[in-house]
């Protein structure tokens, strides 16, 4: 991921300030069980499991249920919502191959970071349609757009809609990028036709009066630059959301399954640019001067191993260096030289402590060497840290339209995704979609020119929001957390 532009943190305090004592559980909880249904770990304790047995996600939900009359603020819980899996087979048989068209016409169309007005105005067409009312962000490009009551118990489906600053090397598909050196080469197209679906089924059950509660579509723009997510929240696109949730494409994954993780499932990525000046000299009468390169080096090398000892391992801080460039000449001691690198860690605690680190370690080295040193540490996003309960829904809507098999674990990763900014304002969780077909030899990977996906992933994406959503906002409209509710499916 790219950091071109430096975001600034959200006003308010640090969200290891902020929620603190939350991320300790969920790290206590990271290190349960992830995927399977039993036993359900550290979700029970949150009130996140089931009474019935096997699969199913809410009252009214199950398979071979009848749809009630009224709206559904107007019906106890154990009568709300509809039979779900007919709903959607019949709304993806009747819109699917549109869904695929609509991802194809942006993956033929791709725009970068804060150039996406075509995509921006393609989505709020389609939601138009559909009788909606989305708001352009400020910038001009993302938006969002609220469906169900004013006031409800309110659930985020985040989408991304940039592309790459990639040259497009499918052979043989007619949706190939028509804009050279610019491609969804990430999956973002997907993404953004996932949550498009997600939200026009949703919007015709909340006409139908039984959608129990709200749901926020979030299309994010600049996901890659990063960025996009601050604008999104300094927007108002958070305001009143009680749980986010989002879909990433995962070619490693078949189409079909969702891959999951509790605790941190991408990594933040900083960037560190070091730069160190001293009077210069020649080489022969090093004591006479500063030795530069040598303390450049000493920097270069000894930043990351006393970094790495200043915080708990399981944070996987690490500062890894990218480029180091000092003098011309081999018998001249410079007077300055650079050192640029990346800092990643999968531990929001940690990431909100490590530019102060990084700068006292700087400065007591470069004591040390008789040289100065500044450092430019720019901010790129925060670890996305999947919340417990949230990883529980996702599993429990995988098993719903996927199947038992459908959820299965996935390894953290240490690239970078700036949906960890919503995470450090509200409760969520990242899922990877499979894309892979099914039994394929074929050796896809993000952020490559030749990426691609099996499309009928669309569809499965749409299950799995919908079911999500449905979940969360059936879980979050209970009396109490602690209580079942009276006559409910849903403990």
């Amino acid at each position: 991921m790219a950091a071109d532009e430096e975001p600034v943190e959200p006003a308010g305090g640090s969200a290891a300030d902020k929620r603190g004592n939350e991320r300790k559980a969920d790290q206590q909880a990271a290190e349960q069980q992830t995927v399977g249904r039993g036993p359900w770990g550290s979700a029970l304790a949150q009130g996140a499991h089931m009474t019935q047995s096997g699969p199913g996600v809410m009252p009214g939900l199950e398979p071979g249920d009848a749809p009630q009359e009224g709206p559904a603020a107007d019906r106890p819980a154990a009568d709300g919502g509809a039979a779900l899996q007919p709903q959607l087979d019949a709304f993806l048989s009747e819109r699917e191959q549109e869904l695929i068209e609509f991802r194809r016409d942006l993956h033929m169309h791709p725009e970068l970071g804060y150039a996406e007005y075509r995509t921006t105005d393609q989505i709020v067409a389609a939601l138009k349609a559909a009788g909606l009312e989305p708001k352009v962000l400020p910038r001009g490009t993302g938006l969002f757009c609220d469906i169900g009551p004013e006031d409800g118990y309110t659930v985020a489906l985040r989408a991304d809609i940039d592309a790459l600053p990639l040259q497009d090397e499918k052979e043989g598909v007619p949706y190939r990028s028509t804009v050279p050196g610019v491609a969804h080469a990430c999956g973002h197209d997907v993404h953004t036709a996932m949550v498009l679906g997600a939200g026009l089924f949703l919007a015709q059950q909340a006409a139908a009066g039984l959608l129990p509660g709200r749901v926020r579509l979030l299309f994010q723009p600049a996901e890659e630059t990063p960025g996009g997510a601050l604008d999104v929240i300094a927007g108002g696109g958070i305001v009143g959301v009680d749980r986010a949730f989002a879909l990433h494409c995962d070619p490693r994954i078949e189409v079909g399954q969702l891959g999951l993780r509790t605790g941190a499932i991408t990594a933040a990525c900083d960037k560190v640019y070091v730069r160190v000046a001293g009077p210069g000299g020649h080489t022969a009468r090093p004591h006479l001067t500063a030795d530069l390169v040598y303390a450049l080096a000493k920097i270069v090398t000894e930043l990351p191993a006393a970094l790495s000892r200043r915080v708990d391992p399981r944070s996987s801080l690490s500062l890894v260096w990218g480029r180091v460039s000092a003098g011309s000449v081999a018998n001249a001691i410079p007077d300055d030289g650079i050192a640029e690198g990346t800092v990643r860690c999968l531990d929001d605690e940690a990431w909100h402590r490590a530019p102060e680190m990084v700068r006292a370690l700087l400065d007591s080295v470069a004591a040390a060497y008789d040289v100065d040193a500044s450092l430019e540490y720019r901010r790129g996003v925060p670890p996305t840290v999947n919340e417990t309960t949230s990883v529980q829904m996702f599993r429990d809507a995988a098993a719903l339209v996927l199947g038992e098999e459908g959820a299965v674990p996935t390894p953290q990763s240490l690239g970078g995704e700036d949906f960890g900014w919503y995470l450090e304002s509200v409760p969520g969780a990242l899922a990877r979609l499979g894309v892979r077909r099914p039994g394929s030899a074929e050796e896809y990977d993000l952020h490559r020119g030749d990426f691609d996906v099996d499309e009928s992933c669309i569809a499965v994406g749409v299950r799995v929001l919908v079911a999500t959503a449905l979940t969360a906002l059936w879980d979050g409209n209970r009396p109490n957390a602690e209580d079942p509710v009276e006559g409910s499916k849903l403990a």
